[in-house]
């Protein structure tokens, strides 16, 4: 963490629709010691039950997916433009198959909470508060199910606090 400095959640200046739609992060979680990754274009952050909160959105054939149910933590991590081809290798390749990690040239770091790595710009740690399964049902705009779901891969959604930011 000594390249990071720990700042409020307020003191985040960057744009965050550009941090995640532009971007993008990457969402990692840990069991035990092994962590995992994949990167996420679709999300947000604001404010749920008086805390800072991160909305992350997962789909459950991911290999992340797993390791978020298991773990009440996970990081939100982003990065500059030189990390692209990295972000593009975690969306498109499993941790099934790849050590991430490894492949992208990045350094893991096991905060006491959730695993994030060396190279990135800004992190955001957060602590699970509510999940649930998105469904067709409950999507009201329904054009939205053939561009988004070609089956019934419906992402989860997860609404979790921000409990710490660093920023390098």
């Amino acid at each position: 963490m000594s390249d990071f400095k720990k700042i409020n959640p307020s003191e985040i200046t960057d744009n965050p629709f550009d941090l995640i739609g532009k971007d993008w992060a990457l969402v990692a979680a840990k069991n035990g010691d092994y962590c995992n990754m994949m990167t996420a274009s679709w999300g947000g952050v604001g404010i749920m039950w008086n805390k800072p909160a991160a909305f992350t959105f997962i789909r459950p054939q991911r290999f992340t997916f797993g390791l978020m149910e298991k773990e009440d933590y996970y990081s939100l991590s982003f990065y500059d433009e030189e990390y692209r081809e990295a972000l593009k290798f975690c969306g498109t390749q499993s941790g099934r198959d790849f050590d991430k990690a490894a492949e992208c040239n990045l350094t893991p770091c096991f905060d006491e909470k959730a695993p994030y790595f060396k190279e990135a710009k800004l992190v955001m740690i957060c602590r699970k508060m509510y999940a649930q399964d998105l469904n067709e049902q409950s999507i009201i705009d329904t054009k939205m199910l053939g561009p988004q779901y070609n089956g019934d891969d419906y992402h989860k959604m997860y609404i979790s606090e921000i409990i710490k930011v660093l920023k390098k």
